[in-house]
């Protein structure tokens, strides 16, 4: 991939391969394209029967993080099973969680861990599309989602043609999402994406969503010259070719207005200022960690109180080389230690995810702002060791998984289901994990059974199951 660099001082009209040249803006998707239908030039009639202040930040362990070390602990179970972690007592009675996160621990009655959720896949590509969407995937280790996400759900179903910042932005893509066949206008604006995050790679640097002073975040869609210093796909340009007909059909007019949409949006100084950190005090850069964990939760706050109503954050960290080669949460012993692994990074997770908690809602931010820490599945309760070297791991698992939300505007301070003695399926409360979408969707006030077309025309619902979590809402 290569960087742009064009000077564009003008917003008027553009021909189409000038644009093209540009790099393919879209309001939803500034790096993957352009929807050629331009249906989002119709999003203004939906959003008056939704929740107007509703929004979610959703900071993703892909890969999987495990339940049974994190906060559904067995200290009971076989030595097999439950791993070096001993639970800690929290400040809500009952409550327990490793004791790797003491400063979350303090925190338990503002948020909610929900500990019996499942569904049927097992890889992470098709976990990451069940999980999201709704839908299984056809496909097995797909990179793109079949179904569309629920991010890009919200952004169709609530993106303002006249917004001044995107409707959902992410740091980069995850493997197996996307938006489906609502379009690449649906994607995710995201600063600074790394194109392996959708291959199943998992040795990757973890991307930033924040501004660092040596990358294309600085630049790209933040300021109005950094707008036309997009950086182009490499497949880009054959691909919206391909669309021409159907571009050259909606007519010069809509294909303009959509353009200048586009423009307006990420030269806009409320978009620009989101991603600055730099205007945060000092004392509560600190509170968050100056780390990846750290500055993402930051922005990701900054970005909610800015409007945007879904942001997608990877929850990745750089492991040391004797302790794992990956950066995300897929701990085969063969990937690493895993609990060497949740050594290093839990110290600076809980200070950032415990930083960001408290800030909701010492901001009132906790009444609208839903922040969730989850991935695709959980991880197998029994302790594996296939890598030569002996060290421990645990392989994937989506008949259990534990989910952690704080804020928005539900009910706080609760465990809610069970698993069996050795963190193996629900036994009290078993949900699918539709249950956490049809949650998300009655609080934007998007009705889930909503149906679109399908690129065969086959009407679908947005979930196909599912019903809000009662003790939620």
């Amino acid at each position: 991939m290569t960087r742009a660099a064009h000077h564009w001082s003008c917003f008027g009209p553009t021909d189409r391969r000038h644009w093209l040249r540009l790099g393919g803006l879209s309001l939803g998707a500034l790096t993957t394209g352009l929807n050629p239908t331009l249906n989002l030039l119709r999003a203004a009639e939906r959003v008056g029967q939704a929740d107007r202040d509703f929004s979610v930040i959703l900071f993703w362990a892909n890969g999987g993080p495990s339940h049974i070390d994190l906060f559904d602990l067995k200290p009971q179970a076989p030595l097999e099973i439950r791993g070096p972690f001993r639970p800690i007592p929290t400040s809500v009675p009952g409550i327990e969680i490793t004791e790797a996160l003491p400063k979350l621990a303090t925190l338990a009655n503002r948020y909610t861990i929900v500990r019996s959720l499942h569904h049927e896949r097992l890889e992470h590509s098709g976990g990451t599309h069940r999980f999201l969407t709704g839908y299984s995937s056809r496909q097995a280790n797909l990179q793109d989602a079949e179904s569309p996400e629920i991010g890009a759900i919200v952004a169709e179903r609530l993106q303002r043609p006249d917004s001044q910042i995107p409707t959902f932005v992410a740091n980069t893509k995850l493997y197996g999402s996307g938006p489906g066949y609502l379009g690449p206008a649906y994607a995710p604006y995201m600063p600074n994406p790394n194109p392996q995050t959708s291959t199943g790679n998992n040795v990757y640097d973890p991307v930033p969503i924040y501004k660092t002073g040596s990358n294309e975040a600085d630049v790209l869609g933040l300021t109005a010259d950094g707008v036309a210093t997009l950086r182009k796909r490499a497949d880009l340009l054959d691909r919206l070719e391909t669309f021409r007909q159907d571009v050259d059909s909606q007519g010069a007019t809509a294909f303009q207005e959509y353009q200048r949409q586009a423009v307006t949006m990420l030269a806009s100084p409320r978009t620009r200022d989101a991603f600055d950190l730099t205007r945060e005090p000092d004392a509560t850069r600190r509170n968050y960690g100056d780390t990846h964990f750290g500055r993402s939760l930051l922005t990701c706050r900054r970005l909610v109180e800015a409007g945007v109503r879904f942001v997608q954050c990877q929850a990745n960290y750089r492991l040391r080389p004797e302790t794992g080669r990956t950066s995300n949460w897929d701990d085969h012993s063969v990937n690493s230690h895993i609990f060497d692994a949740y050594q290093e990074k839990l110290p600076s997770l809980d200070q950032s995810m415990s930083a960001l908690i408290a800030d909701l809602y010492d901001r009132g931010l906790d009444g609208h702002v839903l922040f969730l820490f989850c991935g695709e599945f959980g991880r197998t309760p029994r302790i594996a060791y296939q890598d030569p070297s002996g060290r421990p791991g645990r392989d994937h698992w989506s008949r259990a998984m534990s989910v952690l939300l704080a804020g928005g505007g539900l009910r706080m301070g609760q465990v809610i289901g069970a698993t069996n003695a050795r963190a193996e399926e629900p036994i009290d409360r078993a949900m699918d994990s539709n249950c956490l979408l049809a949650t998300l969707y009655h609080r934007f006030g998007i009705d889930p059974t909503h149906h679109y077309h399908d690129q065969f025309g086959r009407p679908l619902p947005l979930l196909p199951q599912g019903e809000p979590i009662r003790e939620l809402v």
